[in-house]
């Protein structure tokens, strides 16, 4: 299948970029390389370090860059080891740093992947194949009381109690092995007058997805780490989806601009902490009417911009 991804707020994210042509940019989450093409083909002196930890992604982006191959290095690995990558590439500093923490259409809608509630396919989720725990290792070996954690919080599910006692109930049969098998458990603990408003089980497979992939706590161990890599008046750039992903992104970015832990009746600052740089945006900037029409799932959309401090 065809590695096809929609690059969502795509003009919006290069405009706040600011690409310079001689600039060192990092993209962590590569995908088809949409993002990238726009920012390589703006540089002249600069290079561009794509990571990605999807081996479909690496391919389909390699092809899609192959015209800026001397200005493009591709790495296979997790967005929360840049700083090591990136070191043994030479590379101290960067001029600007790109998240887009979407799932790919290609992940959604290739089949076996087990990303999609919408099609028949085994447990899996992994967006990185190397890794050992699935989906399936999750919904089958995970205790009644960490899945209702998992389901609750991450998938911010109102049933997420009953949803884990079904689980539980089911694979003491027999282990869950399809997407489908789980889907029906999901119905059941729900319902019926409930499950009018989408799909039941998108929260849960969200929950899911996300606890496979550590999806927020590599977020919340990385983002301080990618201020600290960019130069003065670098940028960094975050595309989230869901609501727990923006918190973690304007939390870490609010208390960069304002790191100060002095009580608030102190008429100094005696903490010695100092700013990092500065929030840009301050509502996070959402997807034109025009681009939700061309692509439904940019609508949850919000990007979010830190710029590093001149000093």
């Amino acid at each position: 299948m065809e590695f096809n991804h929609y690059s969502v707020l795509l003009t919006e994210t290069i405009e706040q970029l600011h690409v310079k042509p001689e600039g060192i940019y990092v993209d962590g989450t590569l995908g088809g390389g949409g993002h990238a093409f726009e920012v390589c083909s703006r540089l002249t002196t600069g290079h561009f370090y794509g990571i990605d930890q999807d081996d479909a992604a690496i391919r389909a982006a390699s092809e899609r860059l192959a015209p800026f191959e001397d200005k493009v290095t591709i790495l296979r690995n997790n967005y929360c080891n840049m700083r090591a990558a990136l070191t043994a590439e030479g590379v101290e500093k960067a001029d600007g740093i790109l998240l887009d923490l979407g799932v790919s259409s290609y992940q959604l809608d290739t089949e076996e992947r087990g990303f999609s509630y919408r099609y028949d396919a085994p447990l899996d989720m992994r967006m990185d194949q190397r890794q050992t725990l699935s989906a399936r290792d999750i919904v089958n070996e995970y205790s009644e009381n960490d899945l209702y954690r998992i389901i609750r919080d991450y998938g911010e599910e109102k049933f997420a109690k009953n949803i884990a006692k079904h689980i539980v109930r089911a694979r003491a049969d027999k282990p869950l092995e399809t997407t489908y098998e789980l889907n029906e458990i999901i119905k059941a603990a729900i319902p019926a007058r409930m499950r009018q408003n989408g799909h039941p089980s998108k929260q849960t497979f969200q929950a899911v997805r996300i606890e496979c992939n550590r999806e927020l706590d590599v977020l919340k161990s990385s983002l301080d780490d990618f201020i600290e890599l960019l130069n003065p008046g670098g940028r960094l750039c975050v595309i989230t989806f869901h609501s727990l992903e923006d918190r973690i992104v304007k939390t870490i970015f609010r208390k960069n601009e304002n790191p100060c832990t002095c009580p608030p009746d102190f008429p100094v600052c005696v903490c010695g902490t100092v700013s990092k740089g500065r929030v840009v945006t301050k509502k996070a900037i959402l997807p034109s009417e025009q681009e939700i029409l061309e692509n439904s799932r940019s609508k949850s959309a919000k990007l979010r911009v830190f710029e590093k401090s001149g000093r």
